[in-house]
């Protein structure tokens, strides 16, 4: 008789590619008075990645957008200078 034993791996690793939808599972980086107004108000407002929502939970208790970070990191100008060259890219001039 012969004993085979078998292992189980788990893989535990990140995957943050985005996939449609995948922006439910994220806190979003927005400006804070527009979170803060929409709070009260329920109007929608614009992440830096793009995503249009209204806030009304608790982004502590989910990951940060890994492109609305990523965004953020560049700073204003180097935002400015992507949304620019994205705009031109998709207009044909670039």
């Amino acid at each position: 008789m012969t004993e085979t034993g078998t292992d189980t791996l788990l893989d535990q690793r990140t995957d943050l590619r985005t996939e449609h939808g995948d922006h439910e599972r994220f806190s979003h980086y927005a400006d804070r008075d527009k979170i803060t107004e929409a709070m009260v108000t329920g109007t929608p407002v614009v992440a830096l990645c793009g995503k249009v929502w209204v806030p009304s939970r608790d982004p502590s208790k989910f990951p940060v957008c890994p492109e609305c970070k990523r965004l953020y990191e560049l700073g204003p100008d180097g935002r400015m200078r992507e949304w620019a060259e994205k705009s031109r890219q998709e207009s044909g001039s670039g």
